[in-house]
């Protein structure tokens, strides 16, 4: 792949209307964005035959996924009738084999349980809304046990009084989110990707045919770019596109308790906050949704909101030790659904951005996706709904 100098010194239906002109399948593709969907990309294209560089202003997984909680979890965020559930629902049917994948390619075994979740109700209108949840599922044929209030404390005996009901959904679980983009990069490394680590990227150009990726530390040339920057790919100027990528960031706070005694037995889901017990101890408490621009900064407030959630919910958690907290941009859209697809305006440039809170989760099915466009000329009929064509010339 032709690139500057410096890479050396590294170790490391609108939606169809496609501007592809390369004849055949692109060689080169520069990846913009180490995040876990970005690293789920270039792995999926180097596993194919792709010549492929990640390139980011951050280490690997230090944007969102730096607080991902990595819940996978469809049937709790989304809702029946909108194309997002499709989505994630789709991606989780291909986590089982897309772990033994990364897993056997990266030899690294990353912390991953389908255990389920249980989403719990403490007021009448939860009740409710589980109960149409559970109606849901069953015309989906998904197993699912609704439990009354005694019942959903005889599941998780760690639970308060709060708790008059919940909703056991089996199929769920979570994974380690920073441990698998980790891995994903030894993975597309073996498989002859480059990593390019401090090159923030700050325009992207076309040139006689080629792609040009303009870093604060030279030029990237190839033959396709794929623009994964999350929450920072509205930063990033493209020539021949006068509106930005209408990605906004939206801060997540999440928290590191030291638990003590008996572990919750799978990932516990309220109206309030969530948790997520960890192999060593750990439980992770999540999340605030904040619209506080590109501020990165732990809050008084968040945490206190967190701590008082998981309190309620969990009494044993007064006695928890308080081990860190952390904060991720999630890239969120006006209508809470990515933008996957081929620019309708630059030819060979293709989005992967947007997942805002569904970022691990839809990461296998957005490298097949973007990976079938890209290599095999093959749009799925699902990019429609996310295609970036919905927010005009993009």
């Amino acid at each position: 792949m032709r690139t500057y100098a410096e890479v050396a010194e590294y170790t490391c239906d609108a939606g169809r209307a496609l501007s592809w002109d390369f004849m055949g399948r692109p060689s080169d593709i520069i990846v913009v964005g180490a995040g876990i969907v970005g690293c789920a990309v270039a792995y999926e294209l180097a596993c194919r035959g792709a010549s492929v560089e990640i390139v980011d202003e951050r280490p690997v997984g230090m944007g969102a996924t730096q607080a991902s909680a990595g819940v996978l979890a469809p049937y709790i965020e989304a809702r029946e009738g909108s194309p997002l559930l499709d989505l994630t629902v789709r991606s989780l049917g291909l986590f089982d084999h897309f772990m033994e994948r990364v897993s056997a390619d990266s030899g690294v075994t990353v912390p991953y349980h389908r255990t389920g979740t249980l989403d719990i109700a403490t007021t009448d209108d939860e009740l409710r809304a589980l109960r149409t949840t559970a109606e849901v599922l069953a015309r989906r044929d998904v197993p699912a046990l609704l439990l009354d209030a005694q019942a959903v404390r005889a599941e998780e005996p760690q639970l308060g009084d709060v708790a008059i009901g919940g909703l056991l959904i089996g199929s769920h679980g979570f994974v380690a989110a920073g441990e698998l983009t980790r891995a994903l990069v030894i993975a597309a490394r073996r498989r002859g990707a480059q990593l390019i680590e401090q090159s923030r990227v700050r325009r992207i150009s076309r040139l006689h045919g080629d792609m040009i990726v303009h870093t604060d530390r030279g030029s990237l040339t190839s033959n396709a770019v794929v623009l994964a920057a999350g929450s920072w790919s509205g930063k990033i100027a493209i020539d021949g596109v006068s509106a930005t990528v209408p990605v906004r960031p939206v801060r997540g706070q999440l928290l590191y308790l030291g638990w003590t005694g008996t572990p919750l037995r799978r990932v516990t889901w309220s109206g309030r906050c969530y948790l997520v017990p960890w192999d060593d101890g750990t439980l992770l408490v999540g999340a605030t949704v904040e619209e506080a621009g590109f501020d990165e900064r732990t809050t008084v407030a968040g945490v206190s909101e967190l701590l008082e959630a998981v309190c309620g919910i969990v009494p044993h958690a007064r006695d928890a030790g308080f081990r860190s907290a952390r904060v991720g941009l999630r890239p969120a859209t006006a209508d809470d659904l990515p933008v996957i697809g081929p620019s309708t305006a630059i030819p060979n440039l293709m989005y992967a951005t947007g997942h805002y809170r569904n970022g691990v989760l839809l990461a296998p099915l957005t490298a097949q996706l973007v990976a079938d466009a890209m290599l095999d000329n093959r749009i799925d009929p699902q990019l429609d709904s996310v295609s970036p064509a919905r927010f005009g010339g993009l």
